[in-house]
């Protein structure tokens, strides 16, 4: 039905808006909206966006965040009901990994970071559904967390790369060392070293000046070693010594200039818009200025970039020649760069004279183009959110066409034109982005303008579309801005996502910028982003080929857990009966395996801490058959493209952050008295008491001690996260440094001696750990070479205290009968609510100050059908003189309409 309907939509377009075109042999043209309408619904595109409370974080903080999924034009998804979130260290280890159930296609979530497990760093977060991985990695949501750690704030550093151009550039490190009060640290002396692959590229020493600076030369290197390499610095006040961590990523002086012809390529004789795109090492924009010349040395023409090293020039490039630019970029570097080669013939569509009314297209050819293929057919299409929305067809009968198509045919976001040829296979594209008035019209009004310390606030939300209230499910996040200053040209937002960087190819720098600035320079800016940037959910070469993406993760309706049920001769037993049950739950669920003897339960709602129990005791001879549970499939990590949003100075770049985050550190230690009675000495355990592990080496490259797992609902994804030197990829463990350099051998597992595998590992209990070692090399035990592995992890259970005897009941428990499966499936995360204190401030005020930075959270606000709005009330936390707070409200009613407001109110 919606085929049917959407198609008859196209069929009303192309009669309706050829405008400047004749509408004749409609063939090819039928031929391509009928695949593309096709294409789009059997392959509906799913969106995912996480908006979150603040933009940074700090060890002890808790993440609180909304996942909100869309399908198509940004309605609420029905189509998937579980949306995963999971969380990368810097080393590629996943750290946390959610499960949450999609309502209305929104899910409230949380992460805790404990300070003994989160150790300062960029972090890497990415959110889907089971849908989105059938297609590209880079579809699904993905943003780096930065996390400060207060705990190891006696030293501050700042350091920043400089580049000496030359036949050789050389690579220096200017770093600033303070204490935790801000004070420099004068007259120390830092040894530093190098390293890339765990291996040293580079040592010295030094001292620091009076301001507590030091300057690094560093050693001559390859630039894509130097990306990734890292600098350790050990500085020696005293007593005490304190080690720094720089990424040398962005010390790599090597840059990329990218020529981008408008419609894909230059033709002979016809005028060019071309764009360019000029970036450093660490992925960001850099300023550049360059001379375009001939073959002949002549000059052609010069460009100068105008945005975050993007710009855009015009010149007409002539046959038979080809051309050179010779740029110098902003850190007084050069280079040459050949422009992209020049097409004899050729037809091209490009953009011209945007308005806020329409999209004006110019279709034009070159002379020898024109000649051989006179009288033939070409077709334009443009589309947006997977959708066509404009066809027209046209004969070429002169070289030059012209064309409005008014942008009240689109809604707001991404618009890919495309340019067919006569054989109905695309020859040009353009992408522009339409701001158009659809959005949302969201609102806050606060009962006042100004208020004091930890006084009750009222916000009134309002949403409207036009002038009608809107029913939306909306997230609001009130935060101090003396505590948490906020980038907003760098902010990620539900406009920015789901409008542009969704839709585009690649990395979007400061995408905020082209949304809080509203001027010519900025439209002219965002068109030269558009230029540099390629489409890329929907290739109408693959559709026309018929090349269509592999699908073997469905959409799921909820929690499936499945296996088999067989004798003991291996057989399959058929009308199986199966009764499912959880610890935290009273209720049971049923059901009978098919002729294979498989069985699923479907929409288990359990959570991350339940204990699962399948029993097939309900069936003839039960004691004879065996239960097998299939594994829960777990996504490997994938590449996360927006990595230079990297903080390089985390101490600076969060210095108010970080400083209040000190405060409550320090407000939470307490020492506790102590006593100290003699005891017996047990030996830990450990790898040397097993004969199997004879010859690794007698200390473990990392101990992790079982107290670190207390809390740990699954145990895999906890150990992945603070596993370091190894990484978490397709439910195997590997050595990080190898697999990045393409070895793809898995460590080897053993627990108490015992050789086990990841399947094993999954249901293992986290609250049974004594230690975990770590292996890098397996020493001389020959464990790799025998088993085809590459590292070593062993785990260590706890052990019984001496003279405790095993109860009857305790033996019974262990020893589980065939019918029985008990797992820790990973089910659904538990979500908090987020505290909000309450004052009375009539009466005396006690207690420890209030230091909150996120002031309120709610993922949970729902507008009135009838007016469109929503009143939130909570209260204000201590000020230590006058500000701001941050008020930002974000969301989508039930039509797929979105919007985002930011207000401020002061607090004194």
């Amino acid at each position: 039905m919606i085929y049917k309907r959407f198609f008859f939509a196209l069929l009303f377009l192309f009669f309706a808006c050829a405008s400047a075109f004749a509408q004749r042999d409609t063939v090819s043209l039928n031929t391509i909206l009928t695949k593309s309408v096709k294409y789009s619904n059997d392959y509906p595109i799913e969106k995912i966006y996480v908006h979150f409370d603040k933009p940074y974080y700090a060890a002890g903080d808790t993440i609180w965040f909304k996942v909100y999924a869309t399908v198509d034009i940004h309605l609420p998804s029905q189509l998937s009901k579980i949306a995963y979130v999971d969380l990368y260290n810097d080393q590629d280890s996943l750290t946390t990994s959610l499960k949450l159930p999609l309502v209305n296609g929104v899910a409230p979530g949380m992460i805790a970071l404990p300070r003994a497990t989160f150790r300062q760093g960029n972090y890497r977060l990415r959110a889907y559904t089971n849908w989105m991985m059938n297609f590209d990695a880079s579809y699904l949501f993905t943003k780096v967390i930065t996390i400060g750690n207060a705990a190891t704030g006696d030293i501050q550093t700042n350091i920043k790369y400089n580049t000496t151009a030359g036949t050789q550039p050389t690579v220096s490190a200017r770093i600033q060392f303070k204490d935790g009060s801000g004070k420099p640290y004068a007259d120390k002396k830092v040894s530093w070293r190098m390293e890339s692959g765990h291996e040293d590229i580079g040592k010295g020493k030094g001292t620091t000046d009076a301001n507590g600076y030091m300057t690094v030369s560093l050693p001559p290197t390859p630039s894509i070693t130097l990306s990734g390499a890292t600098l350790f610095t050990v500085l020696d006040n005293d007593a005490k010594s304190y080690t720094s961590t720089f990424s040398l990523k962005s010390a790599a002086p090597n840059k990329d200039l990218q020529f981008f012809p408008e419609g894909g390529q230059l033709i002979a004789g016809l005028e060019a818009k071309i764009a360019l795109k000029a970036i450093k090492a660490d992925g960001l924009g850099i300023d550049v200025k360059g001379t375009i010349t001939d073959n002949a040395g002549q000059t052609a023409g010069t460009f100068t970039s105008q945005h975050l090293g993007m710009g855009v020039f015009t010149f007409i490039p002539e046959a038979g020649k080809t051309y050179k630019a010779a740029v110098t970029f902003a850190d007084g570097t050069q280079g040459s760069y050949d422009l992209p080669k020049i097409q004899t013939s050729g037809i091209a569509l490009t953009v011209t004279g945007n308005n806020d009314e329409n999209l004006s297209i110019r279709v034009a050819t070159s002379e020898a183009y024109f000649k051989a293929n006179q009288n033939k057919s070409f077709y334009v299409i443009a589309q947006s959110g997977g959708f066509i929305r404009y066809a027209a067809m046209s004969q070429i009968d002169k070289q030059l066409y012209l064309a409005s198509i008014p942008k009240t045919k689109f809604q707001s976001g991404t618009i890919q034109l495309t340019l067919f040829g006569s054989n109905g296979y695309p020859i040009s594209e353009r992408m522009v982005f339409n701001m158009g008035k659809d959005l949302m019209n969201l609102n806050m009004t606060s009962d006042k303008p100004q208020y004091s310390r930890r006084q009750p606030v009222k916000l009134t939300v309002s949403a409207k579309n036009g002038v009608t209230p809107a029913e939306a499910n909306l997230s609001v996040s009130v935060i101090d801005e003396r505590k948490v200053p906020v980038d907003e040209d760098a902010e990620t937002t539900i406009l920015t996502n789901l409008l542009l960087t969704s839709d585009l190819k690649g990395y979007i720098e400061k995408p905020n910028y082209y949304f809080v600035h509203k001027d010519e320079k900025t439209a002219a800016d965002l068109d030269v982003l558009m230029m540099t940037q390629g489409y890329r959910r929907f290739s109408f070469r693959d559709v026309l080929a018929g090349r269509a993406p592999k699908i073997p993760n469905m959409p799921e309706e909820g929690l499936v857990i499945s296996g088999t049920l067989r004798n003991n001769t291996g057989l399959p037993i058929f009308k199986g009966n199966l009764r499912l049950t959880m610890s935290d739950r009273s209720t049971a669920m049923t059901t009978t395996t098919n002729a294979e003897g498989q069985f699923r339960f479907e929409n288990v709602m359990a959570s991350d801490s339940a204990e699962i129990q399948i029993s097939a005791r309900d069936n003839v001879n039960s004691n004879s058959l065996m239960l097998m549970i299939d594994p829960q499939r777990t996504p490997g990590a994938t590449r996360i493209v927006n990595l230079p949003d990297e903080r390089l100075n985390i101490d600076s770049a969060m210095r108010p952050y970080m400083d209040n985050s000190k405060k409550i550190f320090n407000m939470s230690r307490q020492l506790n008295e102590v006593v100290i009675r003699s005891a017996n000495y047990t030996k830990p355990a450990g790898h040397l008491s097993h004969p199997s592990l004879t010859g690794l080496p007698p200390m473990a490259d990392h101990l992790i001690d079982g107290s670190r797992f207390k809390g740990c609902t699954n145990f895999v994804s906890c150990l992945a996260g603070m596993a370091l030197g190894m990484t978490y990829v397709d439910n195997f463990f590997y050595v990080t440094r190898n697999y990045n350099a393409g070895n793809k051998k898995p460590v080897d597992i053993y627990i108490d001696g015992l050789e086990a595998d990841m399947s094993f590992l999954q249901t293992f209990d986290a609250n049974d750990v004594e230690s975990v070692e770590l292996f890098l090399k397996d020493g001389l035990s020959g464990i790799n070479q025998r088993n085809g592995t590459d590292g070593v992890l062993v785990i260590n259970k706890k052990k019984a205290p001496k003279g405790q005897k095993i109860t009857l009941a305790d033996l019974q428990k262990m020893i589980i009968p065939g019918y029985i499966a008990k797992i820790n499936a990973r089910g659904y995360a538990n979500v908090k609510e987020f505290y909000s204190p309450k004052y009375d401030l009539t009466k005396p005020q006690s207690g420890s100050a209030d230091l909150r930075s996120t002031i309120y959270w709610n993922p949970k606000v729902a507008t009135d059908k009838l007016t469109g709005n929503a009143v939130l009330q909570f209260n204000n936390a201590d000020a230590t003189g006058p500000g701001t707070y941050r008020a930002v409200v974000e969301g989508i009613d039930k039509d797929g309409n979105i919007g985002r407001f930011v207000y401020r109110y002061k607090i004194q």
